[in-house]
């Protein structure tokens, strides 16, 4: 008997659609894979001394994947079950703006956004929620990121990794600085780390230009809370050692949000970067502060500068306007 012809065209138009679907799912297949050839195939550093986010790129080896959550040994830093989001503030916060419409009206073309956070209550104050380049402030997410990254390996920092660490953060070495930008994965490493750190504004720089990594003063305060706050998913120990090298920068460094402390130590960490096309700076300082008996984190954020000196002045100013308003604020109400 022979075979109906209807059904012999039918099995073959069946036939003819499977190879289609595989010759496809080939396709698909070789194009992803061709992605990510490209992405993660080659990786930069940026090279530069002290201040520069803005110098030429050279090609250095490309970061091995993070490994997977284990266990911590006996003696290295834990690492968290279910890391925690940094916490922040519930109560509504006090506007900085009229206390800094002296510092605001020398602007001209500049931008601005400051926050504070009083430890004791958790009451914050803010002015501006804009986006700006972190500059060199990013060194701190990047050593968070770091820590977070040995914590889930079950190990402890490298000595290179932690003379890059202390050079990149007391320094602000930039060498250093691009060498463990490599190794934490750039900025999709910095951005996976900083969704376990809470922060919800921040967007890694593109490439190997870790200086135009976006934030806000918001979120800078979410950082400074993990480092400095109990409730993180950076250890005990990993705070401890961020705390120490933030406590430790160089003199010719400490300016910024130190000036609006009048006791105890501060810890801060300062970015400034010139950009190429403007010439105009970037400048911005975060940090923990004592001022008549309380304790502060804070973060100002400047840009459009006409030099550094002019912006290191502006956030300095901002720095003591804003933290005397908040403590005369907080003496007159205590916030429950």
């Amino acid at each position: 008997m022979h075979e109906n012809p209807p059904a012999r065209r039918r099995g073959r138009s069946r036939r003819e659609q499977r190879r289609r679907r595989r010759a496809r799912r080939r396709r698909i297949t070789w194009t992803v894979t061709s992605v990510v050839v490209l992405i993660g195939g080659a990786a930069y550093a940026i090279t530069g001394t002290d201040s520069g986010e803005s110098s030429a790129p050279t090609r250095a080896k490309a970061p091995s994947s993070p490994a997977v959550s284990a266990r911590a040994k006996a003696g290295e830093a834990p690492a968290d079950a279910e890391p925690l989001p940094s916490p922040t503030s519930t109560l509504k916060p006090f506007d900085l703006e009229p206390a800094l419409a002296p510092v605001t009206a020398l602007f001209g073309d500049n931008r601005m956004s400051v926050a504070m956070l009083d430890v004791e209550s958790g009451a914050m104050a803010t002015y501006g929620h804009d986006a700006f380049d972190t500059a060199s402030i990013v060194k701190v997410d990047i050593l968070a990121t770091l820590l977070l990254q040995a914590q889930d390996q079950g190990r402890r920092l490298t000595t290179e990794e932690r003379a890059q660490s202390a050079a990149m953060i007391q320094k602000s070495d930039n060498d250093s600085t691009s060498a463990l930008w490599t190794r934490i994965g750039s900025a999709r490493g910095l951005d996976a780390a900083n969704e376990r750190l809470g922060l919800t504004q921040t967007q890694g720089g593109d490439g190997t230009v870790w200086g135009i990594t976006q934030t806000t003063a918001d979120d800078q305060i979410r950082l400074l809370q993990s480092v400095f706050g109990d409730k993180s998913p950076l250890s005990e120990g990993s705070r401890a050692y961020i705390q120490d090298l933030m406590q430790h920068v160089v003199g010719s460094q400490t300016w910024g949000v130190s000036a609006a402390a009048d006791s105890g130590t501060t810890a801060l960490k300062n970015g400034w970067l010139k950009r190429t096309q403007t010439k105009k700076w970037d400048v911005n300082s975060i940090g923990r502060i004592q001022r008549d008996g309380r304790v502060y984190l804070m973060a100002v954020l400047l840009n459009n500068c006409s030099t550094q000196e002019v912006g290191i002045s502006i956030v300095e100013q901002a720095t003591r306007a804003s933290a005397k308003a908040f403590s005369r604020k907080l003496k007159e109400k205590p916030t429950t």
